[in-house]
C-alpha cells in the first residue's frame, strides 16, 4: 500500500471513527474536511494562513490543471507542491466529474472519454490511463480512479451500465498505477522534506512509497443494491482507500443518507472512506457519525465570497441591511483571524463595495469553523459522545 491508515478509536455509541493517516507529505487525522483548491489554489487563502487555521490536507482538480497551465509543466516546476508552496499532505481528483459535468461537451466510450475544454472549446481524451498519468505528474499524495458519475434522476439501466464502466476502469487504472516516469523522484523529494521536519521534531518518518496512494471510487447512484454491488466489486480490486462518489448531485438528504448507509458500512474497516463532494456541516455531522472518514466541498469557500458565512447557530448572510451597524463579530467566541479583528457591520460595508478583503475575511472564517467542526467531532468521538455532540449541534441551531 502506498499510505498507512491506522484505526485508532471507534465511537461506542455510533459508526464514527478515530484514524491517522500517514503520507509522505506528512500525518492527517479523521476524520477530516479537506479545502477544495481546484487550480492550485484554495481562493482568497494562502498556504500559510491555511495552515493557521489548522488545515491537514487540500483537494485540487486534475481537470482544470491539465486544461491550465498543463500537468507536463507543473511536473517540471517540481510536482505541485512545490508550484503551489504547499508542503503538506495532497489529495487530486481524477477530473472525471467536471468532465461528466459538462455533458454537451463530452462524449463516453469504453476507452475513456472525448471531450472539449469549457476555456476555449480545444479537444481532448481522458482515458483511465491518462488519469493515472496526468495525476502522477502532477505528484498528490492521493490519486482517484477515472470514474463515471452518473446525472440525477437516472434510470436503473443507465445507473448499472455506468457503475460496470467504473469498474472496468477501476482495474485499468490500478494497473497503470505507479508505472508513470518522475513519480518516484518526486516523492522522494517529498518525503527527504517530511522526514527532515519528523526529525528535527523527534518523530519518526513514515516508509517512502514509490507511488501515489490510489482510491477506488463507489457508483451505484440511488439504488442501494447497486451500491452494495460496486462496493463488492471495487473492494476486490484492492485499492488504498474507498471514495463514495455520485452524491450531492440533486438528491434530497435523506436519500443521500439511505446511499451512505447503503455503502460506507460494507467497506473494509483498515481503509479511509471518503464522501466526494459532500457537504454542508449537516452533512459531515450526520456522516461522520456513519463511519466517513474524508470530507471535500467547495461550499465554505464559494459561500464565503458570495457573503455567506457559517456559524454554530447557522448560516449569516453580511450583506444583509440589519447588519450595517453591528459591532460583534460574526460569531462571539470565535477564535478565527475575522472574528478576533472585524465587526459584522465591517465586513459587510466590504462586500457592499465589492472589495476582495471582505471574500478573504469570509473565506477565513467558513474555513476556520469547517475546521473546528471537525475538530470537535475527534474529541467527541474520543470521549464516546459524539451522539451527544450532534443532539448539542442541533439544539444550537435551533433544529432540535
Amino acid at each position: 500500500m502506498a499510505l498507512d491508515f491506522r484505526l485508532i478509536k471507534k465511537d461506542l455509541h455510533s459508526e464514527a471513527r478515530l484514524g491517522k493517516i500517514t503520507t509522505p507529505h506528512g500525518l492527517v487525522d479523521t476524520p477530516v474536511f479537506m479545502p477544495v483548491g481546484t487550480q492550485a489554489t484554495v481562493k482568497a487563502m494562502t498556504p500559510e494562513e491555511l495552515k493557521d487555521i489548522g488545515v491537514e490536507i487540500i483537494l485540487s482538480n486534475t481537470y482544470h490543471l491539465y486544461l491550465r497551465p498543463g500537468h507536463e509543466l507543473i511536473k517540471n516546476m517540481g510536482g505541485l507542491h512545490t508550484f503551489m508552496h504547499w508542503d503538506r499532505p495532497l489529495l487530486t481528483d481524477s477530473g472525471g466529474y467536471q468532465v461528466f459535468s459538462h455533458c454537451e461537451l463530452r462524449k463516453i466510450k469504453e476507452e475513456g472519454v472525448y471531450f472539449q475544454s469549457h476555456l476555449d472549446g480545444s479537444k481532448h481524451f481522458l482515458s483511465p490511463e491518462k488519469a493515472i498519468e496526468i495525476q502522477e505528474a502532477l505528484g498528490a499524495d492521493i490519486i482517484m480512479c477515472l470514474d463515471e458519475c452518473p446525472p440525477y434522476p437516472a434510470s436503473r439501466d443507465y445507473t448499472m451500465a455506468s457503475m460496470e464502466l467504473t469498474h472496468r476502469w477501476a482495474k485499468r487504472c490500478k494497473k497503470r498505477w505507479g508505472q508513470g516516469s518522475g513519480v518516484k523522484g518526486q516523492k522522494e523529494q517529498g518525503h527527504r522534506s517530511w522526514v527532515m521536519g519528523q526529525e528535527k521534531n523527534n518523530l519518526a518518518p513514515c516508509p517512502l512509497p514509490l507511488a501515489p496512494a490510489l482510491f477506488g471510487i463507489v457508483q451505484g447512484g440511488m439504488f442501494q443494491d447497486l451500491r452494495k454491488q460496486s462496493v463488492k466489486e471495487i473492494t476486490k480490486i484492492n485499492f488504498d482507500g474507498y471514495a463514495v462518489g455520485g452524491l450531492s448531485v440533486g438528491e434530497d438528504k435523506i436519500l443521500m443518507y439511505e446511499m451512505v448507509d447503503a455503502t460506507v458500512p460494507f467497506l473494509p474497516d483498515d481503509k479511509p472512506r471518503y464522501l466526494m463532494g459532500v457537504g454542508t456541516p449537516e452533512d459531515l455531522v450526520e456522516c461522520v457519525a456513519r463511519g466517513v472518514d474524508m470530507f471535500d466541498c467547495v461550499m465554505p469557500t464559494r459561500n464565503a465570497r458570495n457573503g455567506t458565512l457559517f456559524t454554530k447557530y447557522g448560516k449569516l448572510s453580511i450583506r444583509n441591511a440589519q447588519y450595517a451597524n453591528d459591532p460583534h463579530p460574526v460569531e462571539e467566541g470565535c477564535g478565527c483571524y475575522t472574528c478576533r479583528n472585524y465587526s459584522r457591520a465591517y465586513l459587510r460595508h466590504l462586500f457592499a463595495a465589492d472589495e476582495i478583503l471582505g471574500a478573504r475575511l469570509g473565506t477565513i472564517h467558513n474555513l476556520y469553523y469547517y475546521t473546528n467542526l471537525i475538530q470537535d467531532m475527534r474529541r467527541a468521538i474520543e470521549e464516546d459522545r459524539l451522539q451527544e455532540f450532534k443532539t448539542e449541534f442541533y439544539r444550537i441551531r435551533g433544529d432540535g
